[in-house]
């Protein structure tokens, strides 16, 4: 017991470095949006979620096993481990692909947007994280950027948005990624942030197979390209196994809430990412809305 504390307290790297990695997870994320035009293509939504979990556990357990002597969990905590990988590794992605066959992506990515909001009640109700209003101001200000950048500053957008099953789907897909955040806490106190990312992603690669097997992979499989294959690729190395293992690490240095704020950058990197590799404009209302979201980041960074 005295160990467990020992490990909890101790230091896990610089805070600023933190804040900084998980930019860089923002990155990624944006990433897997461009990639996902591509691999959603050619994938159904079991079995595109199961390649890309299934490569990245293979890659994370690999780096686990030659990090840590001992790379097995205690049989009392495989049921958290359930949980992370059922709501937060199958639950987010496949809610998330069935949302987007019945709302639109405005709706969605609105909807999207207010997981730091639902990630901060949930941390002050089960966590009792504290809260400043510093912090709480830094939430609005992103997500108004959130707002900007999905309507492209045409707010009769929000006034014509008409609700529908898809985005009650995707309010359940945005509880499982913050609910996922919460759960997480629960066991970093016990277990390394690469080992909790490990058993996630196996849990959800095991549980998945089921699934790919109904959605029949010789139907679609010899119709999949290079390209697929390489987005699904990227998808399971840099969003996954590096997003997702930086993303513990926030988690047990600076709080879930403080996490979860940075998600809204995903927006303006996938901006900044379809300019570049798509070549879509950008309008000058979404650089405002970029500098929105990122003067509420930078708040959230500089007053913890």
């Amino acid at each position: 017991m005295e160990s467990v504390k020992k490990r909890a307290q101790a230091p896990q790297g610089d805070v600023g470095a933190i804040k900084y990695l998980m930019v860089m997870a923002a990155v990624f994320w944006a990433g897997a949006f461009i990639a996902g035009k591509f691999s959603v293509a050619e994938f159904p939504p079991f079995s595109l979620t199961f390649f890309r979990f299934a490569i990245a556990s293979a890659i994370i357990f690999t780096m686990l096993v030659k990090k840590e002597a001992d790379w097995s969990i205690k049989r009392e905590d495989w049921g958290v481990f359930l949980a992370l990988g059922v709501v937060g590794m199958i639950g987010y992605h496949i809610f998330f692909f069935i949302a987007l066959k019945y709302t639109s992506p405005v709706n969605a990515a609105l909807i999207a947007a207010t997981n730091p909001i639902i990630t901060t009640i949930l941390s002050v109700t089960f966590l009792k994280e504290k809260i400043k209003p510093v912090n709480i101001m830094a939430i609005g200000i992103s997500f108004f950027g959130v707002v900007l950048i999905v309507t492209n500053g045409s707010f009769s957008v929000l006034m014509d948005m008409k609700f529908n099953m898809g985005d009650l789907l995707m309010i359940i897909a945005v509880a499982c990624w913050a609910s996922y955040a919460i759960i997480s806490k629960k066991v970093l106190v016990k277990y390394s942030p690469l080992k909790v990312t490990s058993y996630a992603f196996l849990v959800c690669a095991v549980l998945l197979v089921p699934f790919v097997i109904l959605e029949n992979p010789a139907s679609y499989m010899p119709l999949t390209t290079s390209r697929g294959w390489i987005s699904v690729v990227y998808m399971a190395i840099f969003p996954s196994v590096v997003g997702y293992l930086i993303q513990q690490m926030a988690i047990k240095k600076i709080g879930a809430s403080r996490s979860a704020l940075y998600v809204n950058l995903v927006p303006v990197f996938s901006m900044v990412l379809a300019f570049l590799i798509l070549h879509e404009a950008i309008s000058p209302v979404k650089v405002i809305a970029a500098c929105f979201i990122i003067t509420g980041v930078y708040v959230n960074m500089k007053f913890r």
